[in-house]
């Protein structure tokens, strides 16, 4: 395989015709041009240039390989560049994995910031829950996503950010209970509004019933996190959700939360990105502003 020297040397030659000044371009001797360009001859078994009087010129050979040669060093400028602007951030992708639930409280603001820093980089949104972004990850789908701890997985590494604390809420129609503590016993017998099976809070729920001996299944299965609330103020049963997502409902007297007698667990949030592997400029420059934003 001729290596890269040898095509430069026989570019600049080809171009400037003489090689003399084609070795003052490279910053070499003349002898070391000369020698290059017969051992590229001898490995073709073709001339590449005829002498002239003023220098030299290329064959008909010659001009064949210079029009490869200059789209290959075209290429390879093209690439640096490419590089140079990945590195900056003037372009690239960031793949992110993220439960919805999630998206417009906690992720929504970081990824507002990073866009006003690099609106060149080019986003990408995958919604899934924990154990599908966990997967995404190591098959190299998404660059990085939010899930829920504990994340136990040599191939993952995780990134704590925050802290979510979930409450089961009612509207006005069951707002008495608000008033009192609840069972859990008493929570399973009321309509209940969960995400759809396998989903992180549905997990979250059936795992909190299960400690104290109670199996659930839920009345209505929303889609999403408004819906949710929604048909929660509307008196169709109690959801479990995250604080956060409905202080303002709280505070007005549109929702109630209810008083577990075992009260819910906090949930942690973390970035997770496959371990030991390096991050794209995108990927780290976003966890920085991340961690920044959570501090």
């Amino acid at each position: 395989m001729i290596n890269l020297d040898a095509y430069r040397i026989f570019l600049y030659t080809a171009k400037l015709g003489n090689l003399t000044k084609a070795a003052e371009k490279l910053h070499i001797t003349q002898p070391s041009v000369s020698y290059t360009i017969k051992q590229l001859e001898k490995s073709f078994g073709l001339k590449l240039f005829n002498r002239v009087s003023k220098g030299v010129e290329l064959t008909a050979e010659g001009k064949a390989l210079l029009e490869y040669v200059e789209q290959s060093f075209s290429l390879l400028k093209a690439g640096e560049e490419r590089l140079k602007a990945m590195k900056r951030l003037a372009i690239g992708e960031l793949r992110v994995g993220v439960n919805l639930t999630l998206f417009k409280h906690h992720l929504l603001p970081h990824l507002v910031t990073f866009r006003s820093k690099y609106p060149g980089v080019r986003i990408r949104l995958m919604h899934s829950f924990t154990k599908q972004i966990i997967e995404s990850l190591k098959n190299g789908s998404i660059d990085c996503g939010f899930v829920y701890m504990p994340v136990e997985d040599p191939q993952i590494k995780v990134h704590p950010l925050l802290t979510v604390q979930e409450c089961f809420v009612v509207g006005k129609a069951y707002k008495h209970l608000a008033d009192k503590i609840i069972t859990a016993k008493e929570l399973a017998e009321l309509p209940l509004l969960l995400f759809a099976p396998g989903s992180d809070t549905r997990e979250f729920a059936e795992k909190w019933f299960a400690s104290q001996n109670i199996s659930i299944d839920s009345d209505i299965n929303p889609g999403s996190i408004d819906l949710m609330v929604e048909l929660t103020i509307l008196g169709f049963g109690a959801a479990l959700v995250a604080r956060s997502f409905v202080t303002e409902e709280l505070q007005s007297g549109k929702l109630f939360e209810l008083k577990p007698s075992v009260p819910l667990p906090p949930r942690t949030v973390g970035f997770a990105v496959r371990n030991n592997i390096s991050l794209s400029q995108a990927t780290s420059r976003f966890l920085e502003i991340l961690m920044s934003k959570e501090k």
